[in-house]
């Protein structure tokens, strides 16, 4: 016999929300929605949750359908459930976000959307639905979670300087950060392995180093809690870079 339910349900749907780095500028990955409601308008990839998946493989699933990119890792974000958020009925979305390098994701249109595409973070075009605040939400985590632990080295390419790690979290911060005292934290941590110094270069070579994850992940399960990565004293000045929050 079917079950009967007595209050209205609401339709679930998953958002997500890529953070991209082509080694100057911090980017978003969005699709041009092909279908009603916001035809033409831009987006963050997702969809409707299927009865028979998790919310996690919903997210993997929608982000391969309307871009061609799989085999994430996401981490989820937060549930945005606020009335009149989707003019098509009561929708509560759970959003995932993750960090990429834009060269190992190659991005293709399908699905229900009539484009993919990456936009500089600073940007942006109006987004629909309450997109916009969904992102403000991931970028403001992100901002955090900088803080207080090392990142996005998914973004930097295999072999890096310490500059370009730096610049990294500028983008993310929206701040210059102090060169000498981020050098200093970097290496204290013992993170990063020396491999070899720049070569073909018109300036002095700078060393050139590689994430150590066996490190990382000690880290990790001891907890970075006494560890304040990015401090106020880092901070030197605001450069607006990144698309400031409302």
């Amino acid at each position: 016999m079917a079950y009967s339910y007595k209050y209205p349900r609401p339709a679930l749907t998953v958002d997500c929300i890529i953070f991209g780095w082509d080694g100057k500028h911090l980017k978003i990955l969005l699709i041009q929605r092909a279908n009603d409601p916001y035809k033409g308008h831009w987006a963050l990839p997702g969809g409707f949750v299927d009865t028979d998946e998790s919310l996690e493989e919903a997210a993997l699933r929608e982000l391969e359908e309307e871009t061609g990119i799989k085999n994430l890792f996401v981490e989820q974000l937060f549930t945005f459930g606020k009335p009149g958020r989707d003019p098509r009925g009561r929708v509560v979305s759970v959003g995932y976000y993750a960090l990429i390098n834009l060269n190992d994701h190659p991005v293709r249109a399908a699905s229900d959307a009539g484009d993919a595409r990456w936009f500089f973070f600073d940007e942006l075009p109006d987004l629909a639905f309450d997109h916009d605040y969904i992102l403000e939400m991931a970028h403001s985590r992100l901002q955090a979670k900088v803080r207080y632990q090392p990142v996005g080295f998914e973004l930097l390419p295999k072999k890096f300087t310490i500059s370009q790690m730096r610049h990294l979290y500028e983008n993310i911060m929206g701040y210059e950060i102090n060169k000498r005292n981020f050098h200093t934290k970097v290496m204290k941590l013992g993170i990063l392995r020396q491999v070899e110094r720049q070569t073909d270069v018109a300036h002095r070579p700078a060393i050139l180093y590689d994430f150590d994850e066996e490190k990382y992940q000690e880290l990790t399960q001891k907890g970075f809690k006494d560890i304040l990565f990015i401090t106020e004293g880092m901070l030197l000045r605001d450069k607006r870079i990144g698309r400031p929050l409302r």
